[in-house]
């Protein structure tokens, strides 16, 4: 009698380590910027799939500004979030933030971006270094594999921006020397930036033939750019399958987008947490698959 007593008595402190999940569970959440599409799309996905579970979301906009998800996590910690989706601004500078809530017992799901230098319990997202090669294979293979590129970075520091670069290069590196790199620069996911970016490589490199945007935002920014050049003729692949991007393709002023799921990202992000707070095993890195987008033939 005493040995069931024991067992039960260990069954019942197990259960109670493992949160409810119900009304009293909170799932914080910090995302680099809300006013960007994809990460709206993301929040949207994150709200919809708590609600369905029976959880309660913090939702707290990073703006692109790493020093403010230092601010974001101390106001999460504080209102005793039992878990953190965290897609940060910055990968290097997020291992201090997420550290700080892993040290008062709170623990990390990175998505879409990694968090560099800090142990988190499942990292989600898109294959971006994949994402990058094949959409820079494209460019190289309708340039006949001999031509001149053109690359307008993410920002700097953002895994993905880096993985996505890493994905170029490795196309460009693969292609040999019929493929000539005439610049490659940061646009930090702005539309504007990218715009001016565009006209600067134009003015040195009137000789570019096919630009690889690291998002759509940049992307258009750079058509916008060859359109006033009156330059119809450069080939632009961006990346995150935005419906700004897709109206352009449809148009013929853009060739291509890499395709993301940042719902399903976000609703996976939800599943993983839940799973956590159970107790149950989660896997380390969990993706969600990327493809390109081109125009349907007619």
């Amino acid at each position: 009698m005493r040995k069931l007593l024991s067992l039960l008595l260990a069954a019942v402190l197990v259960l109670a380590l493992v949160p409810a999940l119900a009304e009293d569970v909170t799932i914080g959440v910090l995302l680099s910027d809300t006013s960007n599409t994809f990460f709206v799309t993301m929040q949207q996905a994150i709200e919809a799939k708590a609600a369905e579970l029976g959880v309660k979301t913090i939702v707290l906009n990073g703006a692109n500004d790493s020093a403010r998800d230092v601010t974001n996590m101390e106001n999460l910690l504080s209102a005793g979030v039992d878990i953190v989706l965290y897609n940060p601004v910055d990968s290097d500078a997020a291992a201090a933030v997420a550290q700080a809530a892993i040290d008062k017992g709170v623990q990390i799901i990175s998505l879409d971006r990694g968090v560099n230098g800090a142990e988190v319990v499942s990292h989600i997202a898109s294959d971006n270094v994949y994402g990058g090669r094949i959409a820079t294979e494209k460019l190289i293979e309708l340039l006949g594999g001999t031509g001149v590129l053109a690359e307008i970075q993410g920002m700097a520091g953002a895994s993905a921006a880096n993985d996505r670069h890493q994905g170029f290069v490795e196309a460009v590196e693969a292609a040999g020397e019929g493929i000539e790199v005439a610049d490659s620069q940061i646009g930090d996911w702005d539309t504007t930036k990218a715009m001016g970016i565009m006209e600067n490589m134009l003015t040195a490199r009137p000789d570019i033939q096919a630009v690889f945007a690291a998002n759509d935002n940049m992307a258009i920014g750079a058509v916008q750019a060859a359109q006033q050049a009156g330059r119809a003729d450069i080939i632009i692949i961006g990346f995150d399958a935005e419906q700004v991007a897709l109206d352009a393709i449809e148009e013929g002023t853009m060739y291509g987008t890499i395709q993301q799921q940042p719902a399903l990202m976000g609703e996976l992000g939800v599943e993983t947490a839940v799973k956590y707070l159970n107790g149950e095993m989660v896997e380390p890195f969990i993706g969600a698959p990327v493809a390109l987008i081109v125009k349907e033939a007619e």
